[in-house]
């Protein structure tokens, strides 16, 4: 059998228009995008896909340079900053399928109108290509790269619905999506009425595999892909609960989540989950 390896390329985030602010009068910022390249002999796999045009360009110049032939893309889930530019990109890749879950692809289809109406063209005007649902369900017969199985991990909500992970056993990865995140502050918007609870029950499916790699879908440039960051998000997501239940304003949870955080990258998700979640 092939020995795989992977590699990773972390996409910086992108300033979004419009006049939402933090309370330091900051603009909003998306969060770094991590993308995974996993190879063997001959091929690659891509998990997660870049959305702007810029992104689009590192991304193909990155799977070229490697040497591989891309086989396929899996997308772990729906939201646009994991997938919208996968059109634009294979362009560069001809004939080159596009896999995700029913669950992922049920999201996608609503995020690639009404997702993309409400947040990614407003926020991020003239930067992210044309997009259509050009995914399709995992074959029956599951996926592999030059004979070694890819496995997806069905989550559930994390930080959104319908969300999944790649498990690959043989070298005892896991790209993880949104389940993990790594030096990055979580998206906990979504996670509102039981989100957070369903959250740590994806966490712990995760951790039951064992993995040697996690790979975290956001996390900060250079950070490792050690399985410590199980237990990171999990705590995370813990003390968010708890501000949040604590917080007498969307201004308390933020500052709180801040304060324990300090060394975080991206504030943004902090505040607009703390108005969303608490209102303001």
């Amino acid at each position: 059998m092939t020995q795989l390896h992977y590699e990773t390329l972390v996409l910086d985030g992108t300033p979004r228009a419009g006049d939402g602010r933090l309370p330091s009068g900051e603009s909003f910022v998306t969060s770094p995008l991590t993308l995974t390249l996993i190879t063997g002999e001959r091929d690659a796999v891509l998990v997660d896909a870049p959305y702007t045009y810029g992104q689009i360009e590192r991304t193909r110049n990155w799977i070229k340079d490697s040497g591989k032939r891309l086989a396929f893309v899996y997308i772990t889930h729906g939201h646009g900053d994991h997938w919208l530019g996968v059109e634009e990109l294979l362009k560069a890749f001809p004939d080159t399928a596009v896999y995700a879950t029913e669950s992922t692809l049920a999201k996608m289809a609503t995020e690639v109108v009404e997702g993309r109406a409400a947040v990614w063209d407003p926020a991020l005007p003239g930067l992210v290509p044309p997009a259509s649902l050009v995914a399709e369900v995992v074959p029956e017969v599951g996926l592999e790269l030059e004979g070694e199985r890819l496995e997806p991990i069905h989550l559930g909500h994390t930080d959104t619905d319908g969300t999944t992970a790649l498990w690959v056993p043989s070298i005892e990865l896991v790209v993880a999506g949104d389940a993990i995140y790594n030096g990055a502050h979580q998206y906990v918007l979504e996670s509102g009425d039981g989100g957070l609870e369903q959250w740590l029950e994806a966490i712990d499916k995760i951790e039951a595999l064992s993995p040697k790699y996690v790979v975290a879908g956001h996390k900060a440039p250079g950070a490792g892909d050690d399985p410590s960051n199980i237990q990171a998000t999990r705590q995370y997501l813990l003390d968010a609960r708890d501000a949040l239940a604590a917080a007498g304003s969307p201004k308390d949870y933020y500052d709180t989540m801040l304060r324990r955080y300090p060394h975080h990258v991206n504030a943004s998700p902090v505040w607009y989950g703390a108005l969303g979640l608490l209102g303001g």
